[in-house]
């Protein structure tokens, strides 16, 4: 799920990325070494930074903020992971391949009966194909030799494999107002910093979240302040909202058998009434 902390942590790499195209091992755009930040400054350490000549970028989320939807939505299928295993039938055998990796299931249908393995940590394929023929022995005459497992006389074989993944929901959505501020020891070293700063992420629009969903922004006001120029604080705000999703997720598996239960309900009349009978 995301949040404001996450959100928070984009507009960080969203900042740096502008203000150190190249890496923050080179120069910044402006020259002036910037550290960048969630969270309100020390401080000591910003007045120790700005004597030094460094600047201070710091996001911080304000109290404002409103519900733009806040509706849940249904149940949303992510990204779904590749499958590492490989079943292949031939005539009365399945032969297993690849490389098992836990979360994934294994199912073999002989004549429409399902058996399902669940791959576990460590598993080979012939640790695999053992684990299909004790389940289709249970039903019918099955074994393996390796990785090849075999089912004498069957009619019909299928064999499937499934991943696990997950599910994400909206469970509502927000905008909050983040200030984002520029702490320099100057106004020459401030305002080329604060514009690089508003063009960059003016021109994003949005930034990526950790929970896989977008954040958009939207600019709302910038804020000069120089009362503190005595102790050489230049200081630049601005806010941006940042419209963001609170989501929830869940574990989910591919369905590789389905099983149906069938109720069959008789019912017969005589002298003494309908009685009903279930099987």
């Amino acid at each position: 799920m995301a949040d404001q902390t996450d959100v928070a942590q984009a507009l960080v790499a969203a900042i740096s990325a502008a203000v150190y195209p190249n890496g923050i091992g080179a120069a910044s755009v402006t020259g002036v070494t910037a550290v960048i930040y969630a969270g309100w400054p020390n401080a000591a350490t910003l007045n120790a930074d700005l004597t030094a000549g460094k600047a201070h970028v710091s996001v911080f989320p304000t109290a404002t903020e409103r519900v733009t939807q806040p509706a849940c939505s249904d149940w949303m299928a992510q990204a779904i992971p590749s499958s590492t295993l490989s079943l292949t039938v031939g005539a009365g055998t399945v032969t297993v391949a690849g490389t098992p990796a836990a979360g994934q299931n294994a199912a073999v249908l002989a004549d429409g009966l399902p058996v399902v393995y669940a791959v576990r940590a460590g598993d080979t394929p012939t640790a695999v194909a053992t684990g299909l023929a004790a389940l289709l022995n249970a039903q019918r005459p099955a074994s393996n030799v390796g990785a090849v497992v075999s089912v004498p006389g069957v009619r019909k074989l299928v064999a499937r494999v499934g991943v696990g993944g997950s599910n994400m929901r909206v469970l509502r959505r927000q905008e909050k107002v983040f200030q984002i501020s520029v702490w320099a020891n100057s106004a020459a070293a401030r305002d080329p910093l604060a514009a690089a700063i508003d063009v960059a992420l003016a021109g994003a629009w949005r930034v990526a979240l950790a929970d896989g969903t977008n954040g958009t922004l939207r600019y709302k006001r910038s804020v000069q302040n120089d009362a503190m120029e005595n102790a050489t604080i230049f200081r630049r705000d601005i806010l941006y909202a940042v419209e963001y999703a609170i989501t929830d997720s869940a574990s989910a598996t591919q369905i590789v058998a389905e099983q149906l239960g069938v109720a069959m309900q008789f019912a017969t009349g005589g002298q003494y009434g309908a009685t009903t009978l279930y099987s």
